[in-house]
């Protein structure tokens, strides 16, 4: 009879990965996922789908709409996690259904653009925040991001039970100040008079719009699947790791649809639709002139703890690869003292911190988007896939509604993948380039392993 544990000795990790420590429990792994989701989007992205849509009442369906295909990709992620509880997550789900090179491909882009562009943008989006309270030049806003990035890798080198500690704190501040908005908004500042439908709306909107909006609030929920990389190190896997992803997941889906109802209440809807900085304007109406500050102070908090939980987890996958054989050998070392996967760490800094002084982290961003959610259908896909390839693998949590949750997430990744690239053609043809660039380094690499074993 096979054991929870069983993929673990079957896959391909080598024995270096018991020397990660499962210390995170439910309270830091739920933070670490709603401290991923929660970023500066959620206060600015409002306007957008609001210019879209026309419609207080589709924004508001559409913020539901794309948190439930969160939450179906949460519960894929939860079933893969549970039952490959290893350090690289998706990585290590791609591998195991179709093989080292797709697996390696995903953490190609995510090491190359993908997670180390979305550090350098964190950092570089919560100093632009700063420069809204002291003003700041390009220089020392790079300077300063250069040092955050420096300073989040020193607290994961230090140990993800620290980590996990200072997200637990993270999360808290911004969700209590959420919720807190929330509350005065409602308690304090009577409903608008204003009307349900700009001018311009009339009827239902365009799909081309709808469809527009669904991808901005689905880029607002990304990071439901941030656990998943540091699932080598989560207590009791079995159990934990489907309540981290389902508990945290429908926290944010509850708090996104919550400030949005809370935007409605407080400005007219053409304000909303038109405010470059929609949560500070509401903040300013509710409490003053301190409001937009305050505001502010979230977004810097979100965004430095969405950095922090980005800087855990890439590192988790560039560990993964290297213990494959598939990277360079010493990023699988681990601390003897901290036991963290520190070499890893330090590569994925440096390199974060160079595209930071080249400003190319955006452009990446751009190529990448495309590519990032086509392995997220491919990794909703590898259930399936592994179910027929492994049947007698324990499955300590099955997904509900199987095999339609797996099916309608694809189905609707698929859809916004194509979105993309109909959309933006170019960025996405770069993004493909950029995974077909990897083709040939994966051969390099593990031409390099074979050799090694050889002698």
């Amino acid at each position: 009879m096979s054991t929870a544990l069983e993929p673990i000795v079957t896959g391909s990790l080598n024995p270096s990965s018991t020397s990660l420590r499962r210390v995170l429990g439910i309270p830091a792994g739920t933070a670490i996922v709603i401290g991923s989701m929660i970023g500066s989007a959620i206060f600015v992205v409002p306007s957008q789908i609001t210019r879209e849509l026309g419609s207080s009442q589709i924004a508001i369906a559409v913020w539901f709409v794309a948190g439930i295909v969160s939450f179906l990709g949460a519960l894929c992620f939860a079933e893969l996690s549970a039952m490959l509880p290893q350090a690289g997550g998706q990585y290590v789900f791609l591998r195991e259904a179709y093989g080292p090179l797709v697996g390696f491909l995903c953490g190609w882009i995510l090491l190359f653009a993908a997670q180390t562009g979305g550090i350098s943008a964190l950092a570089m989006g919560l100093t632009g925040y700063v420069d809204g309270i002291v003003p700041l030049s390009g220089w020392q806003q790079r300077i300063i991001a250069s040092f955050v990035i420096a300073a989040l890798t020193a607290v994961n080198y230090r140990g993800i039970r620290i980590t996990g500690r200072l997200q637990v704190v993270l999360t808290g501040i911004v969700v209590g100040m959420i919720v807190a908005l929330i509350v005065l908004g409602y308690a304090f500042h009577t409903s608008i008079k204003g009307v349900a439908a700009l001018p311009s709306a009339k009827g239902l909107p365009r799909l081309e719009s709808f469809g527009i909006a669904v991808a901005a609030a689905l880029w607002a929920y990304d990071g439901w699947n941030s656990i998943a990389f540091a699932s080598g190190e989560v207590k009791r896997p079995e159990r934990n790791l489907p309540l981290i992803l389902l508990i945290g997941t429908s926290s944010v889906i509850g708090l996104y649809v919550g400030i949005n109802c809370l935007y409605y209440h407080v400005l007219p809807l053409a304000d909303i639709a038109h405010s470059p900085r929609v949560a500070a304007d509401v903040a300013t109406r509710i409490l003053g002139p301190r409001g937009s500050t305050l505001v502010s102070l979230v977004i810097v908090i979100a965004a430095f703890g969405s950095a922090n939980v980005s800087v855990l987890g890439g590192a988790r996958v560039y560990y993964a690869m290297a213990s494959d054989g598939l990277f360079f050998s010493w990023c699988a070392a681990v601390h003897p003292r901290f036991r963290t996967p520190h070499l890893a760490l330090l590569a994925q800094a440096v390199w974060a911190t160079v595209l930071v002084c080249l400003a190319s982290y955006e452009e990446l961003l751009t190529y990448t988007v495309f590519v990032a959610w086509a392995f997220y259908a491919l990794a909703a896909c590898a259930l399936i896939v592994l179910r027929h390839k492994h049947p007698d693998w324990s499955r300590p949590y099955r997904v509900f509604g199987y095999p339609w949750t797996p099916v309608i997430f694809v189905v609707v990744a698929t859809i916004f993948v194509l979105n993309i690239f109909l959309s933006k053609p170019a960025e996405s043809a770069c993004g493909c380039l950029l995974v077909a660039l990897g083709v040939p380094v994966y051969y390099f690499w593990r031409k390099h392993r074979d050799s090694n074993c050889i002698r």
